[in-house]
């Protein structure tokens, strides 16, 4: 069983008289700087001298810095910068200015576990993971609730690591909702197969196949949005909502009966196998190599023409088209 702490099992005074730099302004980067300050934490964001974000920052009354004047005034430093960014920011601009007892931290143990950040051995590296995008981190620390977080220790020199990282995860409203305890390793990879396997790569796949067999089989690109694509989002917060147990309940006796008889003809031993292949490389870090490799030639291998070409797809001129009148109906 995981171990999961809530705000009672917090201390914020452990990062009392410390101050928090946050390195990047983006989802992330807002949510954390804006729920830490409001939770009495002293904050100061890192940017980059010419970026349009400075001022962003400075209205919303946080102190802003280059990335090396915040990593030197922090006691933690949290990285939330893109993955493919984060190596050299913190080689260039962030280790330099680390002192040991100092703490690293991470969203994401992405940089860490495949060796691309090599921290000192005198530092805490931890990592508190949202399991949510930072406008819902923001939002739902607002609302006096929090998103669920997950928590891991790389590296404790000062014995204290895990205080440092349950009192940042209660200070971002984590510990409204729920703090899990994993490792850098477990949240990395199962991150990454979650991604590309189901809620990006498998679920777009599986929407998009279903909506080119029908069309194929001469039914309209509209009924095939609608039936394939449209509502995959009702299904999927009867989901969220109450499970598997839930949706079936909600759904007709045709839906669910079908759900059994066919699910597992899609999804069969041979995709599961796929599955396992994926889940290979990310293991053995042959898909973070390929990440980099693609970052580095400027996303001009694969990730451009692919964005280019899906974008060109006739369900994504349907949706658009679909989309405007529904929100045209809800105008009137």
């Amino acid at each position: 069983m995981v171990e999961k702490y809530y705000d009672k099992d917090c201390n914020l005074d452990v990062l009392t008289g410390k101050t928090v730099a946050i390195i990047g302004f983006g989802s992330q980067g807002h949510a954390h700087a804006l729920n830490l300050k409001e939770s009495g934490i002293n904050v100061v964001v890192g940017l980059a001298e010419n970026s349009k974000t400075r001022e962003t920052v400075e209205e919303f009354g946080i102190e802003v810095s280059t990335v090396e004047e915040a990593a030197r005034k922090a006691d933690i430093v949290m990285m939330l910068v893109p993955d493919e960014l984060s190596a050299d920011i913190y080689n260039n601009s962030v280790a330099p200015n680390l002192v040991s007892g100092d703490t690293l931290m991470y969203a994401h143990g992405f940089n860490i576990h495949y060796n691309l950040v090599i921290p000192a051995t005198d530092i805490d590296v931890i990592m508190v993971a949202p399991k949510g995008p930072g406008h819902t981190v923001r939002s739902e620390y607002e609302r006096g609730f929090g998103v669920p977080s997950l928590i891991a220790i790389y590296q404790d020199a000062s014995g204290k690591a895990k205080e440092t990282a349950l009192a940042y995860a209660s200070a971002i409203g984590a510990g409204r909702a729920g703090i899990i305890e994993t490792t850098f390793k477990e949240e990395t990879e199962t991150d990454l197969f979650g991604e590309q396997a189901v809620l990006c790569g498998g679920v777009t796949s599986l929407m998009k196949a279903g909506f080119e067999v029908l069309v194929e089989a001469g039914y309209e690109p509209e009924m095939a949005y609608f039936e394939c694509i449209h509502e995959m989002k009702l299904i999927i917060d009867m989901v969220v909502e109450g499970g598997f147990a839930n949706m079936r309940n909600s759904i007709s006796n045709t839906a669910e009966y079908g759900d059994y008889v066919s699910g597992p003809r899609v999804i069969d031993q041979y995709v599961k196998d796929n599955m396992r292949e994926v889940l290979e490389d990310i293991q053995t870090g042959k898909f973070a190599s390929q990440f980099v490799q693609e970052m580095s030639s400027g996303r001009k291998i694969r990730f451009l023409t692919t964005r280019e070409r899906e974008a060109d797809h006739q369900l994504e001129e349907v949706g658009s088209e679909l989309r405007s009148m529904m929100q045209g109906l809800d105008n009137k």
